[in-house]
């Protein structure tokens, strides 16, 4: 019997989401009750397949770093994954900062056709919705990003994985997979063993939980279109086109052209085997909430070994943040150009500098994105308050960069696997395009 691919079955979700999303929309503003009670169950719906996802995220990353550190056998073999995981890291995000620096520079989003500072776009939020994100980051600096990286080294770890602090997890994880394999075989057999069967049965889990995809992912986009719309963009519509082009640009040419010329891999079969994370990562807006998922399209779709995939992608979920990166660089600088501040070239480096180390950390923190352009405003000058261009359009944008995210991680973990020599990759992509 016929059965759609889960990624169609998603697409097809998140095309009947916007639909039935502007349907309740409509209905709500002209006082249908039923309205309420629609959107109140959808939110259930995605509620509930968000929860699925991170009540096996801890035990996962726990079980997947340790396995993936178990297979690496010795510390040779554990620097060089780092080495090389860390390395692609910090050169995609550069490369994504420099992808939007050049784009918002190009388009000016923050001036008029004149050239002139487009100071209106500073009233386009209303007051009170400003000042309650600026609440959140109150007091908020460039010290709370340093503060992010003594969470590597948790005091109680049962506390930071509570608290889904994934940093600590994985560092947990690293030091307890080195130590294991250096006690007694007898005992290091049976941990080895048991952290197998952990990660065999979340995988299973995860499967299962994906089996309920479309359906809280049509729950997730029908809330997310019935209560912000699709209209209040067309102010700052040059601005979100700005982001757009930048993200595209990186997950289209610059990821790709990675693929290409540094793993030797046809960067379509990169996207058909992401697919189904990719459509969730953009449902759920989460890197960390789509990390079962990307594993498991990693490992089953493109081939990528396990010992690879631990070590890689829970690390990329956490440190490695692309679009994030991209996407403060271009808001810091469409807000200096709104308030009509002329950056010179070091003001601009400073930008990327910020943007780059704020990446790093910025998932461990409340309001993580907020906190990340709040600390670049006060680098060059300008007051936060210019968070309130953001809010029209952050849902949608949060969106599209966490897609982004995560596909930076999967080529990450396609280069490193490739590097490694591994000869499966895209294995039955290959003999269906041969037949």
């Amino acid at each position: 019997m016929f059965k759609l691919k889960l990624h169609w079955q998603i697409l097809i979700a998140i095309g009947a989401a916007f639909i039935v999303g502007y349907i309740l929309r409509v209905m709500n503003e002209n006082g249908v009750a039923a309205a309420d009670d629609t959107i109140a169950f959808m939110s259930f719906l995605g509620k509930m397949f968000m929860n699925g996802l991170k009540m096996i995220i801890v035990p996962l990353i726990l079980a997947s770093i340790i396995c993936g550190m178990a297979s690496m056998g010795t510390g040779e073999g554990i620097g060089r994954l780092g080495f090389k995981t860390i390395s692609y890291y910090l050169l995609s995000s550069f490369l994504a900062i420099m992808v939007g620096l050049i784009f918002v520079n190009s388009i000016a989003p923050g001036q008029t056709p004149d050239g002139e500072a487009a100071g209106y776009l500073l009233n386009l939020s209303p007051a009170e919705d400003v000042e309650k994100e600026l609440q959140k980051v109150e007091g908020k600096g460039g010290g709370d990003i340093a503060k992010i990286f003594l969470r590597m080294v948790p005091p109680n770890i049962v506390a930071a994985a509570a608290q889904g602090q994934m940093l600590g997890l994985i560092c947990f994880g690293l030091l307890f997979g080195f130590f294991m394999l250096r006690i007694e075989s007898e005992y290091r057999d049976v941990m080895v063993k048991f952290w197998q069967g952990v990660f065999d049965t979340m995988m299973g889990m995860t499967m299962f939980i994906m089996k309920f995809a479309p359906l809280g992912v049509f729950g997730l986009i029908t809330v997310t279109v019935a209560e912000a719309g699709f209209a209040g963009g067309a102010n700052i519509l040059k601005f979100f086109l700005t982001v757009l082009g930048a993200l595209a640009f990186h997950a289209f040419v610059t990821m790709p052209l990675l693929l290409y010329f540094v793993a030797r891999v046809n960067p379509i079969n990169q996207y058909k085997a992401m697919a189904p994370a990719l459509l969730t990562a953009f449902s759920t807006a989460s890197s960390s909430g789509t990390l079962p998922i990307t594993m498991r399209c990693m490992e089953t779709s493109a081939g990528v070994s396990n010992r690879t995939t631990s070590f890689v992608l829970p690390m990329g979920a956490t440190i490695n943040m692309d679009g994030t990166a991209l996407y403060e660089c271009v808001a810091a600088m469409f807000i200096a150009q709104a308030y009509g501040l002329e950056l010179g070239l070091v003001t601009q480096f400073t930008i990327v500098l910020f943007a780059l180390l704020t990446s790093v950390g910025v998932a461990g923190i409340p309001s993580a994105s907020l906190v990340a352009i709040v600390v670049i405003l006060g680098a060059i000058g300008l007051p936060a308050e210019g968070i309130g261009l953001l809010l029209i359009t952050d849902r949608i944008l949060d969106m599209l960069r966490t897609a982004v995210n995560v596909f930076s991680d999967s080529c990450c973990t396609t280069i490193v696997a490739s590097s490694e020599g591994e000869k499966e990759l895209f294995k039955e992509y290959r003999e269906t395009s041969s037949n």
